[in-house]
């Protein structure tokens, strides 16, 4: 009913919309994009087993450098040596090629380069240019990196051949002025002097510490006579046994004495001398063997100091000889060095010069943009479909909105809910018969 009613404005703004847009899509300028397929692979191929100045590629996947290659093909000087190649500014002044995109296809190490442009073959051939100048562009880094490196490596084997020919000088300089031909076996000699007598001296040293720590306790033990006999008999002295066994049988004597006896009786007075004869010549035996084990340990101490001396002696003359040896062979280690890193040096300036003459590239154009046949803008069956369902749904949604608004009474239930009064009678509406 109510699509009936507004049928002209429904197709009237149908009309419109689709006459509109058709005029809009055939008054633009249709716009081409042309492609080209690059093959990024991570590594170039492998002619010869030398390690290049200046890799190419990614040893593994690193998402940060297919990225950086990415922006490389949009960069400056990539898009200006495309835009010379094609001679741009004669044949399409103040065209820019920033619009340049790229795009990596999924899973794959494919890139596709797209440019757009009202004109196929120019958007084609521009493409192309761009393509082939990162590839050119890919091998010119590798180029540039091999040719410094190899300039490096032309002086630095100059300089380390002269360090070689420096350092032989002035080995066979010292070995002739220090006169140390022929002293291999005097210091062989040296040495094992040096090891007798420091094993001697060494043994001396033990001897002379066990001296001094049995002197140490006993003198500290000789300030506390009961101590000092309690050390001797821990040492199991044969001597001092014997007297201290005999003081105990004096106090076993005594103690029998006592139960007799008092302590001024003449028999345990007897017992006490004898019993204080017997501590002193304890005594006198704890000083004696003091004496002695001082006169062990002077003794001790003055054949340690002279090892000793005859031992720094001898390393002193080992020393020399060893300051002369090790002197040859740091001299001789320089040789050996400057020799060796000169070898290496001359082998890394031809392989780097070998492989700078390789053309070997890990970018290839995979295919190359041909003119394309059709544009992408505007799409011109698109834009009328979707104008034709435009023109349709704002066509109705218009006729339902109209007759939402409209509030004009059009039927007996309209004047019973807007005016609440009741009808009493209809009078149709006749058409005219003129």
């Amino acid at each position: 009913m109510v699509l009936s009613k507004h049928r002209w404005l429904i197709t009237g703004i149908f009309l419109l919309t689709v006459v509109t847009v058709a005029i809009w899509t055939f008054l633009q300028v249709p716009v081409y994009e042309a492609t080209a397929t690059l093959l990024l692979d991570p590594e170039p191929p492998k002619v010869l087993n030398i390690e290049e100045v200046t890799p190419m590629g990614s040893a593994g996947y690193d998402p940060s450098y297919y990225a950086t290659q990415y922006e490389i093909i949009k960069s400056r000087p990539v898009l200006q040596r495309a835009a010379e190649s094609l001679n741009l500014k004669q044949r399409a002044p103040g065209l820019s090629l920033s619009g340049v995109s790229v795009e990596p296809k999924r899973n794959t190490r494919l890139l596709f380069v797209r440019y757009e442009n009202p004109d196929p073959a120019l958007a084609a051939d521009i493409v192309n240019a761009v393509a082939n100048s990162y590839v050119q562009y890919n091998l010119d880094l590798r180029f540039k990196g091999a040719r410094g490196a190899l300039t490096w490596l032309t002086n630095e084997a100059a300089s380390l051949r002269k360090k070689v020919e420096d350092s032989s000088a002035a080995l066979q300089n010292y070995r002739v002025k220090a006169n140390i031909l022929g002293t291999q076996e005097q210091r062989q000699i040296t040495a094992q002097k040096i090891m007798d007598f420091n094993k001697a001296y060494l043994e001396a040293q033990a001897q002379r510490l066990s001296i001094e720590a049995k002197l140490q306790q006993l003198t500290q033990a000789s300030k506390d006579p009961t101590s000092a006999q309690s050390f001797f008999s821990a040492t199991e002295d044969p001597l001092i046994q014997k007297l201290k066994g005999d003081a105990s049988a004096l106090e076993i004597e005594k103690s029998k004495l006592l139960k007799t006896y008092k302590e001024q009786h003449p028999e345990i007075q007897k017992v006490n001398a004898q019993m204080r004869q017997i501590n002193q010549r304890i005594d006198d035996e704890i000083q004696s063997r003091i004496q002695a084990l001082q006169t062990e340990y002077k003794v001790a101490k003055a054949r340690e100091d002279t090892l000793l001396g005859n031992v720094n002696s001898l390393k002193r003359e080992g020393q020399d000889l060893n300051e002369k040896e090790i002197q040859v062979l740091a001299l001789q280690r320089e040789v050996e060095s400057n020799q060796q890193l000169y070898e290496v040096v001359v082998k890394r300036m031809k392989e780097t010069g070998v492989a700078g003459g390789l053309e070997t590239n890990n970018v290839r154009v995979m295919e190359e943009a041909s003119p394309p046949r059709a544009p992408i803008r505007p799409r011109r069956a698109w834009n009328l479909i979707v104008s034709v369902v435009a023109g349709l749904g704002v066509g109705i949604a218009a006729a339902f909105a109209i007759d939402y608004l409209d509030t004009t009474v059009k039927t007996p239930d309209d004047v019973e809910r807007y005016l609440g009064l009741p009808v009493i009678g209809i009078v149709p509406t006749f058409a005219s018969k003129r």
